[in-house]
């Protein structure tokens, strides 16, 4: 055999690749991926060791990401070729003649339910389990037990991050504008997935190419404001100027972070937890409840940002005219995962946030 048959027999493993001959089954990018983010993992788990910071670890942390990072790029060198023209059926039942992708991203989906479902029980058992740290104030027989911060022993209580977030409009102002915000951006995935499948002829290839990146660009700029406001809400907060007209007075929003909302806040007091009587403050461990709301938001988080990752990659295949009606249903499946992340937050914040 030729030289040149054994190169078309055999594609680069590092892309790009020729999809009429079959998807690039000898490609490195899911191993190199696989091992990027095992070390990832790996090494942030170390780094924080009992709530002890370790900075070692960090320079491996970075490590594990840049490979995760260049396995990607050849993912996407190799799909940046693929035109539609291989999108292989499932052959047996339940899926018979559809198509393995759409299979797999369903998939794929009922996994991050299970995820989700599991976040959401374990969230609504401690809530429902453990007594809500304002009852136990209320009732005020914390000060007798010595519970109070000049004692220094702390109580055991669920104190939900609706108590801080839903305080005040400005407190809760970051959750509800990402609310909008993911729920606008499934309207904009999906108008990149319309233009992008409109029919050969019926519409200047050029519009189809300014209209499907621009919505994917705005799909991605979306989800960073969400991230940006996450952010901020965690642990940055932000400042309200004074506007007279609207009788809004200066004040400065704390974040999460410097209210001591924390996953190892175990001596933890509210400004409103002084008993009048005695002046004493009630302290609790609140350690539970705040690692079900971080973990669960984080976790969604994590979601939003991977789905950054990719649309940074499909801005830009769309920026160059990649996208067309043979190879659009690939946005589609973008789109399920990007639909489950939103559905996810819009039952995350009321949960969370208002209850």
């Amino acid at each position: 055999m030729s030289g040149h048959d054994d190169e078309h027999h055999h594609p680069s493993a590092w892309g790009p690749h020729d999809w009429s001959h079959g998807a690039p089954h000898n490609s490195w990018a899911p191993l190199i991926m696989s091992v990027g983010f095992g070390i990832f993992l790996f090494m942030l788990a170390g780094a924080f060791t009992n709530g002890i910071f370790d900075a070692s670890y960090v320079p491996l942390v970075f490590v594990g990401l840049l490979v995760s990072l260049f396995g990607l790029i050849i993912w996407w060198r190799q799909d940046m070729s693929f035109d539609g023209t291989y999108e292989p059926m499932s052959t047996g039942a339940p899926f018979k003649n559809i198509q393995i992708r759409k299979v797999s991203i369903w998939v794929f989906l009922m996994s991050e339910m299970m995820v989700f479902t599991s976040l959401f029980s374990t969230y609504i058992r401690y809530r429902t389990g453990i007594e809500n740290c304002q009852t136990v104030f209320e009732r005020g027989d914390w000060v007798e037990q010595g519970y109070t911060l000049e004692a220094g022993e702390a109580l055991i209580c669920f104190e939900p991050a609706s108590h801080l977030i839903a305080s005040s409009m400005w407190h809760i102002a970051p959750g509800a504008i990402n609310t909008f915000a993911l729920i606008i951006s499934s309207f904009t995935i999906v108008q990149a997935l319309r233009w992008a499948k409109k029919p050969l002829g019926t519409i200047d290839e050029e519009v189809r190419r300014k209209r499907v990146y621009r919505y994917l660009g705005s799909t991605w700029i979306l989800a960073i404001i969400f991230l940006a406001l996450k952010m901020t809400e965690w642990f940055i907060g932000f400042y309200v100027p004074e506007i007279e007209v609207l009788g809004i007075h200066e004040h400065h929003i704390h974040s999460l972070y410097s209210e001591g909302y924390l996953i190892n806040a175990d001596h933890y007091h509210h400004h409103d937890w002084v008993d009048e009587a005695t002046g004493a403050t009630m302290l609790a461990d609140i350690s539970v409840s705040a690692s079900t709301f971080y973990v669960t938001t984080g976790t969604h988080g994590v979601h939003v940002f991977g789905g950054i990752i990719g649309l940074t990659y499909m801005t830009f295949k769309a920026w160059t005219g990649g996208y067309t009606p043979t190879n659009a249903v690939s946005i589609e499946y973008f789109g399920l995962y990007w639909h489950f992340v939103d559905l996810v937050w819009v039952l995350v914040f009321p949960f969370f946030y208002l209850y």
